[in-house]
């Protein structure tokens, strides 16, 4: 299994909807879950965070951290 977690959640990504721990087949299914989550972040939420995407061991963590 291959996970996806939000690390630092927003109150904007608490509203959305989205999980913040996903689980997935494949490596390439939680990958590109990851990147939909962070384009959808990065168009929509309050513009007052910042997201990055780390990759380790086959999981995806998206961190949340206030734009400086």
């Amino acid at each position: 299994m291959y996970k996806v977690k939000v690390e630092n959640s927003c109150r904007c990504f608490l509203k959305s909807g989205f999980s913040e721990n996903l689980e997935f087949d494949t490596q390439e299914e939680a990958k590109k879950e990851a990147q939909h989550m962070i384009g959808v972040m990065q168009s929509t939420f309050c513009q007052k965070h910042e997201f990055a995407l780390n990759e380790q061991f086959g999981d995806f963590t998206i961190f949340i951290k206030p734009r400086s």
